[in-house]
């Protein structure tokens, strides 16, 4: 907190990294792949214990991703910790990461703030399923005046509101990452959030979207279903319950 009683703003980082398996892999014995997906799948649970780390699935749903990480810190160090223990396991050898991207949290400059509240920290709350995506503004937008831009995002956050089962979280990426912004949506269906778009495109904000994909719609699972859905281990215990 500063010394008139003004909260500071504290760094969060969000990172979203999306991960490949090879189809060479499915090729190994069940008990390589077993023993590879238990390794990473340890990893991952005991850095859950230190950071918040979320996992999602995207397998039978996009060709060039299987499942995300979803990573959010105060230490920057932690997203190189990490990702170097990742690589030390075996399964790493046989994963690609088609995307990954980085942000902050920060608060809006277009909302009303209260110095004596906190700055924003994106909490996740767990709904079922998070729909990601990167965001770039068309250059006109920046050369709008403030208070034209704080009218279009109070009409494009009115519009969101009428949407209680939909968290936004979205996060800066200016100077860090090849895009603006990191938008975050948990929601409780991919129904709900398609209907949101279609009523964000008509609002004068959506006429300065320069880019706003690709587009991901995560399920959260645990580490250890979502690798067993890589190799059809998960299916044949189901099958055999």
């Amino acid at each position: 907190m500063g010394t008139d009683g003004e909260h500071t703003e504290a760094t969060q980082y969000v990172a979203y990294t999306f991960y490949k398996v090879a189809p060479e892999w499915r090729r190994l014995s069940p008990e390589v792949r077993a023993a590879e997906k238990s390794a990473f799948a340890e990893v991952v649970q005991c850095w859950q214990e230190c950071m918040e780390l979320r996992t999602y699935s995207f397998v039978g749903v996009r060709p060039d991703v299987e499942f995300m990480l979803w990573k959010l810190t105060d230490r920057y160090e932690d997203l190189r910790d990490l990702g170097a223990e990742l690589n030390g396991t075996a399964l790493a050898g046989s994963l690609t990461t088609p995307y990954s991207y980085l942000a902050t949290s920060r608060s809006s400059k277009y909302f009303d703030r209260d110095p004596r509240r906190p700055p924003r920290r994106i909490v996740p709350r767990g709904a079922p399923y998070l729909v990601v995506y990167p965001f770039v503004k068309l250059r006109p937008w920046y050369t709008l005046s403030m208070d034209d831009r704080r009218q279009a995002m109070h009409e494009h956050a009115t519009i969101g509101g009428g949407f209680p089962t939909i968290t936004n979280h979205t996060a800066y990426s200016f100077g860090i990452d090849d895009q603006e912004f990191m938008t975050a949506f948990e929601c409780e269906s991919p129904a709900d959030f398609l209907e949101l778009m279609m009523a964000l495109r008509e609002t004068e904000a959506s006429k300065y979207t320069e880019r706003d994909t690709p587009i991901f719609v995560g399920l959260s699972e645990p580490i250890d279903k979502i690798l067993d859905s890589l190799d059809g281990a998960r299916a044949r215990v189901e099958a055999q319950a």
